[in-house]
């Protein structure tokens, strides 16, 4: 992908799994990528590994984003921070667990565009940004109110956005993928009773991995995709398709 070449990505959520394979294959690319993340002791980790520049903020805060933002040049934005919150139905969901979960999710992803995209008018360069949503947003999961709200909120977030900023060259777009079988996933996902069911119904029948979310984000920042905008592209092994 050699037209990311000296490009600015910032990559929110790069401490974990996702985010860090993203900015691995940003960092290869050639990008510039500002890395930002909940642990600090996991972005140096990352920094030291692929030159990416650390830049920690709190995605529920609106001034710890603006101060972050205000002043960079960006070109890209993956946003990748995400908060899983809990299992639960509509009928004993923790409604702030669910404030939590929009905040960060749908909100703090708001935040992010809205002060980087500032930066990409103010620089005149066109740019792209990649929000990193979920299947839960495209079809009905037990157990996903929370969850499955914020993505789909997020979804409508990259819809408008690629509507409103389209007209200064500005790309937007989301990936919805499955299941990526980290240890936080598997206290539900890899329950047999959970696990079984799901991937009989999936046409590929297999959990996605990191590396298999981060090459399509990738694919959507560079100008391969360059015609691609206002899209929610399921990496969920065709179990959407159903």
């Amino acid at each position: 992908m050699t037209d990311l070449e000296g490009r600015t990505v910032l990559v929110t959520g790069a401490s974990g799994g996702i985010g860090g394979a993203t900015v691995r294959r940003l960092t290869a690319a050639g990008a510039d990528v500002i890395a930002s993340g909940r642990s600090v002791e996991a972005l140096e980790q990352l920094s030291a590994e692929t030159g990416a520049r650390p830049l920690p903020f709190d995605l529920t805060s609106e001034e710890s984003v603006r101060s972050a933002l205000e002043g960079l040049d960006l070109w890209g934005v993956v946003n990748c921070g995400g908060f899983g919150g809990e299992i639960a139905t509509p009928v004993d969901t923790d409604i702030a667990v669910f404030d939590k979960v929009i905040s960060i999710n749908a909100r703090g992803a708001l935040l992010v565009t809205k002060y980087a995209s500032a930066s990409m008018v103010r620089l005149g360069r066109g740019g792209a940004i990649v929000n990193v949503s979920s299947q839960a947003s495209l079809v009905a999961l037990p157990g996903h109110i929370s969850y499955g709200s914020s993505k789909a909120a997020l979804d409508n977030i990259t819809r408008v956005s690629a509507l409103e900023l389209g007209r200064y060259g500005i790309r937007v777009n989301s990936v919805n993928p499955t299941v990526v079988m980290t240890e936080m996933s598997a206290f539900y996902w890899g329950r047999p009773e959970i696990e079984g069911p799901f991937l009989e119904q999936m046409p590929l029948g297999r959990w996605a991995t990191e590396d298999e979310i981060a090459a399509p984000i990738v694919f959507l920042l560079s100008d391969d995709a360059s015609m691609i905008t206002g899209v929610s592209l399921p990496i969920d092994g065709g179990y959407t398709c159903r």
